[in-house]
């Protein structure tokens, strides 16, 4: 792949990970009875730690989103997607633990395909 198509479809890729946990902390803040039901309902987390758990991720997205901090930003989001898998597993939520699993791995996909440093620390062998 060229340089600027790899950095543009590492900006697409990124961008889906960024897109869907922001989504989910606006759905923990504004207290969506959806993310209620999933949060307090299935995974047994309380109503007030939503918030907390809404900080950290839109905590992780800045730190993503910022160039000069985004494999920080990527290690603390697989920390917390883990954690959400982790989560999943603990319920015997089988079918939901995907999604958090693809979300980390596009973050991480996406990374590589931006950021020349990491490709550098990490060369795939054609």
């Amino acid at each position: 792949m060229q340089g600027k198509t790899r950095v543009w479809a590492g900006r697409v890729l990124s961008a889906v990970p960024i897109a869907a946990m922001i989504f989910s902390a606006a759905g923990k803040l504004t207290g969506s009875q959806q993310m209620l039901d999933v949060m307090v309902g299935t995974l047994g987390y309380t109503q007030e730690a939503l918030t907390l758990i809404a900080v950290l991720e839109i905590t992780c997205v800045v730190l993503y989103a910022i160039p000069q901090t985004a494999v920080l930003g990527a290690v603390l989001m697989a920390g917390y997607l883990g954690g959400a898998i982790a989560a999943h597993v603990r319920v015997s939520d089988n079918v939901n633990l995907v999604a958090p699993l693809v979300l980390g791995i596009l973050a991480w996909l996406g990374l590589y395909l931006r950021d020349g440093r990491l490709r550098a620390l990490l060369p795939l062998r054609s």
